[in-house]
């Protein structure tokens, strides 16, 4: 890779990101009561019977939209690109493991490393950005994350991660973010070129 690149790893979100789901958030969160709390961090803090019985709630859901998850356009190449510049991809999502395996065995996709839900570091917090970090022996300014939502952004700041590319039909959602917009990997991708070449 090109010695004045300082990206080594890309951190991506899954949901939204890699593949389209059907996620009905608002419907999701109502019927669990989360009060505008994060759903993971809301859930963990209930008391049982309570707990199981809205987690259960939760994966019913998200069963039933992983198997209508529908691949992203053009990430399959954006992947080998990254691969063949030699930068690590790294996959840190708030869903679960199995979802997640799925997903991967579905459409055939390979990171350098995988964080679920189940490692307990669920975004917007930056822990699992810093995880990640810490297992690649790497430093802030040599990461870049690619998402699709609000807790990618939050949790990439925190991290002191500058360089954070969200993937959104509209290009003018994230305008007040420290955030670049692309409406495609394909128009990433030409990005991403201009900072590794």
């Amino acid at each position: 890779m090109n010695q004045k690149s300082r990206i080594k790893c890309v951190i991506f979100d899954m949901d939204g990101t890699i593949v389209d789901v059907p996620y009905d958030w608002t419907q999701i969160k109502k019927e669990l009561n989360t009060g505008g709390k994060p759903i993971l961090n809301y859930l963990e803090q209930l008391e049982e019977p309570e707990r199981t019985k809205k987690w259960n709630i939760l994966k019913s859901y998200e069963k039933k939209a992983t198997q209508k998850a529908v691949l992203k356009k053009d990430i399959i190449h954006f992947l080998d690109f990254i691969k063949k510049n030699d930068i690590l991809s790294a996959l840190v999502t708030n869903n679960s493991r199995e979802n997640v395996s799925f997903l991967l065995k579905r459409f055939d996709l390979e990171f350098d490393l995988v964080m679920t839900r189940e490692s307990g570091l669920w975004k917007p917090s930056a822990e699992p950005f810093f995880e990640v970090m810490e297992r690649f022996s790497l430093d802030k300014e040599e990461c870049c994350v690619i998402g699709d939502s609000q807790f990618d952004i939050m949790a990439a700041t925190e991290a002191g991660i500058q360089r954070i590319f969200i993937i959104h039909k509209d290009v003018h959602k994230f305008r007040d973010e420290q955030a670049e917009v692309y409406e495609s990997f394909k128009a990433l991708k030409n990005r991403i070129t201009q900072i590794i070449l």
